[in-house]
């Protein structure tokens, strides 16, 4: 008795593990893309800016001057593929930004 509940044990507690498992695609965060960034003009007010790239991910609470638009993208299990944008900003106009962008956008 003991050796089957052993075994069913071991079974349960592999079958997270399992190889066969399937795992599934992972995105969160704000898909900006080039085209949408070369939209944006010197003078933008602060909501003109958030209507075309979307509602930032993160807001520095001590400096308002930035706001940050991270997409994070991981393919079923693998590594984890990261787009980083800060976006800048002068008395709430738009100043400039800097962008660390992906090759391509995995999830379209």
């Amino acid at each position: 008795m003991q050796k089957l509940t052993a075994l069913i044990l071991t079974l349960i507690l592999s079958g997270c593990a399992f190889p066969g498992v399937y795992k599934i695609n992972v995105q969160q965060g704000n898909i900006v893309t080039a085209e949408e960034l070369s939209k944006l003009s010197e003078g933008m007010p602060r909501n003109q800016v958030q209507a075309l790239l979307g509602s930032p991910l993160m807001l520095n609470p001590v400096d308002s001057s930035r706001e940050y638009y991270v997409y994070t993208f991981q393919r079923r299990g693998g590594d984890i593929q990261e787009q980083r944008i800060i976006v800048y900003y002068d008395a709430d106009r738009y100043s400039h930004y800097e962008a660390q962008l992906l090759d391509e956008t995995p999830a379209y």
